[in-house]
């Protein structure tokens, strides 16, 4: 994985959106942390992104942030439509 910080931030918005709980009890603090982790994962792309390549500045570029988080775990893109 070359963007190994890019990853943990993109690992970070999958827990927070999986933490129904989290939503059910508070969801304006809820979206808040959503946000947060957002702007995050735009900063970070915004400062790397004459380090990065085609593919992955295509899933950031795109908001596909599962498809980048999967392209950093195994260097591969999934075919298109899938």
């Amino acid at each position: 994985m070359n963007h190994p910080d890019l990853a943990a931030i993109l690992e970070e918005r999958l827990v927070i959106i999986a933490d129904h709980e989290s939503r059910d009890r508070d969801p304006e603090a809820h979206l808040a942390r959503l946000v947060q982790v957002s702007e995050k994962i735009a900063n970070w792309h915004e400062a790397h992104r004459h380090e990065i390549d085609a593919n992955l500045e295509h899933f950031l570029s795109g908001a596909s942030f599962q498809k980048a988080l999967e392209y950093l775990s195994n260097g591969t893109r999934r075919p298109c439509g899938t």
